[in-house]
């Protein structure tokens, strides 16, 4: 077989050498032990949540090494192909601190081993498929789709493995005469591999998250070229991550199986294979057993649940280090106010078996993050958030911001701060009793106590209010005063010893204040709030809980 003429029966048009390609493609200036890592995602529709923990370690691997971390368009599945899903994909990503230094972003293309979207580059993957045909390592099949069928029934029949490989290549040895004449009777025919692999052998390999394996020699002669000239998966990421020159491939471990091939690939191009992490599948508990997190069954999958929801950023970040690196927590506890991009982030952490996710660990995570902010970065990006999914929040906290962080700062600081939030979308809850429109006050007083007794408290307690203290120390003594007066024990020490000689103690007399004034039983430290809220609402909130008690309108407040 003249393989040269062959390639020249195929590819034509191509006049273009590996060579000439290769030097468009230089090595990149990068300080030693750089890693240079992609997402290359299908534009066929949104990403699953698990997903993103690849997309976060090999962010994490390139950025932490001082390398480059490009996206890459796969889109050489036109008919499932959906209009608009990269600008979605960038956007949702961005969502989460992921940013990429290169590649097929919505600006355009920027970087210089491009294009980054693979139907750009057909040109390219043409030349080193003749290169293949011109070495004898590939080779065009005229078989059609029915002829396939029969192929695959026949090994049904027979029990052997599918596929196209051995006896069944039926095109693998044509010659070229034949192979002339198809093309001239103008028959379909794709480009594929020839493979000198044997299901009967072993390699070894080494994954970076699985450890060393040991796989079994592709010996199918898989489809480089489809008839539209468009390449394979297998064969345009080949081609593409040695030109980009990508150091290190994240990907599930779903593409395990067709990693024999993939090492072939690089091998009968004469490239340098590079380092490969393969990832298991998110896990997810369903009763007392795991199983893959699921589009069709969980809303956690789509990464836009977590953004509807509001969990910051960070918190995103944060959560996604702790399930992929066992360590991440010890870190944290060491380095609390360090940001979570100082963590050394290392595949050997990693789960072999696949993380699991736990929605109580995130929230839990989420609060802490959000206790760390101050109150102008609460109100940021809360607002953002409330912007995009609750105008109608956002527009009552954006009235006036001075008295919205006021609120936001009850109980920020310091080494305990509160943890009330977990996501932005509880903030409405959490601080909505301080606004009128959405004030909905559920009068339920301390058990013991009877109504005229509950009035009693609202109505000294309007009389006596100021708004003027000047620490919560003043207050609470006024408090304490006001509740030996009216027959409540000043302390609750001191009523634990002699329960029986009063009506209560001065924690009854704050929380009929509270329920008074905040509509609930749980709300933030009682006196910042009134601080906040000022004499005038107060003693309003006041009136209306005393017009729900006998004598209401006579309260005096």
């Amino acid at each position: 077989m003249d393989y040269n003429k062959l390639a020249e029966l195929l590819f034509p048009k191509v006049e273009c050498s590996p060579d000439e390609i290769e030097a468009k493609f230089p090595q990149r200036d990068l300080p030693q032990g750089a890693f240079v890592t992609r997402f290359a995602p299908s534009p066929t529709g949104s990403i699953h949540f698990g997903n993103l923990f690849a997309v976060f370690t090999s962010e994490r691997l390139a950025h932490q090494s001082g390398g480059v971390f490009y996206l890459r368009i796969e889109d050489t599945d036109q008919k499932r192909e959906v209009e608009g899903a990269v600008e979605v994909l960038i956007d949702l990503l961005a969502n989460y601190g992921i940013n990429f230094d290169e590649g097929a972003l919505i600006e355009g293309d920027n970087g210089s081993y491009g294009p980054y979207r693979q139907r750009s580059r057909k040109d390219i993957y043409h030349v080193f498929a003749k290169r293949l045909v011109a070495e004898g390592k590939a080779y065009p099949c005229f078989c059609s789709e029915e002829e396939l069928n029969s192929i695959r029934e026949r090994q049904e029949e027979e029990k052997a493995n599918f596929g196209y490989y051995g006896k069944w290549a039926k095109h693998r040895d044509m010659p070229l005469a034949e192979v002339e004449r198809a093309i001239s009777e103008g028959k379909a025919y794709t480009v594929r591999f020839r493979s000198e692999g044997s299901a009967d052998k072993k390699l070894r390999f080494t994954d970076l998250v699985k450890g060393d394996l040991e796989v079994t020699e592709n010996d199918a002669d898989y489809v480089l070229l489809k008839s539209d000239g468009i390449p394979t998966y297998h064969f345009a990421h080949v081609v593409d991550d040695h030109l980009m020159k990508t150091t290190h491939v994240v990907r599930g471990d779903e593409w395990l199986s067709t990693l024999p091939f993939h090492i072939q690939l690089f091998a009968a191009l004469g490239w340098k294979l590079p380092k490969y992490l393969h990832i298991s599948p998110l896990m997810i508990m369903d009763g007392d057993s795991k199983r893959k997190l699921s589009k069709r069954k969980d809303p956690e999958a789509s990464l836009t649940f977590f953004r509807e929801k509001g969990y910051p950023v960070a918190a995103m970040r944060e959560y996604i280090l702790s399930t992929l690196n066992s360590n991440f927590e010890e870190w944290r506890s060491a380095n609390q106010d360090a940001p979570a991009e100082d963590f050394r982030f290392s595949p050997k952490k990693m789960s072999v078996s696949g993380a699991l996710f736990d929605r109580d660990k995130l929230n839990d995570i989420s609060k802490n993050v959000i206790s760390r902010l101050t109150a102008d970065e609460v109100y940021k990006l809360a607002g953002e958030w409330a912007y995009e999914f609750d105008r109608g929040f956002y527009g009552l906290m954006s009235e006036d911001p001075d008295y919205m962080k006021a609120i936001l700062n009850i109980g920020r600081g310091g080494k305990k701060p509160r943890k009330d939030i977990t996501v932005w979308s509880d903030l409405k809850e959490y601080a909505g009793f301080f606004f009128e429109p959405l004030f909905a006050p559920d009068y339920t007083y301390p058990e013991g106590l009877d109504r005229g007794g509950i009035a009693q408290i609202i109505r000294e307690y309007g009389l006596m209010f100021t708004g003027e203290y000047e620490d919560q120390n003043g207050w609470f003594d006024e408090v304490k005063a006001l509740s030996e007066r009216l027959g409540f024990c000043p302390d609750t020490k001191r009523y634990k010893q002699e329960p029986e000689r009063w009506k209560g103690h001065v924690g009854d007399v704050s929380m009929v204040i509270r329920v008074a004034v905040c509509g609930r039983q749980q709300s933030p430290d009682l006196y910042e709030v009134t601080r906040i809220m000022g004499e005038k609402m107060v003693k309003n909130r006041l009136k209306a809980a005393a017009e729900q008690l006998p004598y209401g309108t006579d309260s005096g407040v």
